[in-house]
C-alpha cells in the first residue's frame, strides 16, 4: 500500500502571522491534527514554511503563550520530513519512527497534495472487520 492510499487529501493551511487559535480551530473543525504554515513574507503566495501539529499549539499555550494573539510562525516545525505520494506505507512509517513525529506534509514536486497521518497507517494496517471497541482491549 502506497501513500497515496492513505493519505488526506484535505491540506489545511494558515499563513505564518495567522493565530494559533485560528489554526487550531481550523484543526478542530476538521478533526485533523496539523496545518500547512505557508510563509506570509515569501513572494510566492503558496511557499510552505513548516508544519503546525496540535502538539506544538498545547506547548506554546503551556509555556503561557496567549493562542488569540501568538502567531502561529514562531512554533511551526520548519524542517520538515516530506513524503511522496508513491512512498510505501512502510517508508512512510519508518521516517516518522525515525524522526519522532506523527504527520508527513505529502508533496507533488513541491506542492502540497496531502498530509498522511501516523492514525492513517495504522487505519490502513488494521485487521478488517474489527471495530474501535474491540481494539481497546
Amino acid at each position: 500500500m502506497l501513500v497515496r492510499d492513505a493519505m488526506s487529501t484535505l491540506v489545511l493551511t494558515v499563513r505564518s502571522a495567522d493565530t494559533l487559535r485560528r489554526a487550531a480551530r481550523l484543526m478542530s473543525d476538521h478533526c485533523v491534527g496539523a496545518v500547512v504554515v505557508l510563509d506570509a513574507e515569501a513572494d510566492d503566495e503558496d511557499r510552505v514554511l513548516g508544519i503546525l501539529t496540535e502538539r506544538d499549539i498545547l506547548h506554546a499555550v503551556g509555556s503561557g503563550r496567549d493562542p488569540g494573539a501568538e502567531p502561529a510562525g514562531p512554533h511551526t516545525t520548519t524542517e520538515v520530513v516530506c513524503a511522496a505520494p508513491a512512498w510505501p506505507l512502510e517508508r512512510a512509517a519508518e521516517a516518522m519512527t525515525r524522526g519522532g513525529f506523527r504527520h508527513l506534509v505529502v508533496l507533488d514536486g513541491h506542492r502540497p497534495v496531502g498530509i498522511v497521518s501516523l492514525r492513517d497507517i495504522l487505519r490502513c494496517w488494521a485487521p478488517s472487520g474489527r471495530r474501535h471497541a474491540d481494539l481497546s482491549g
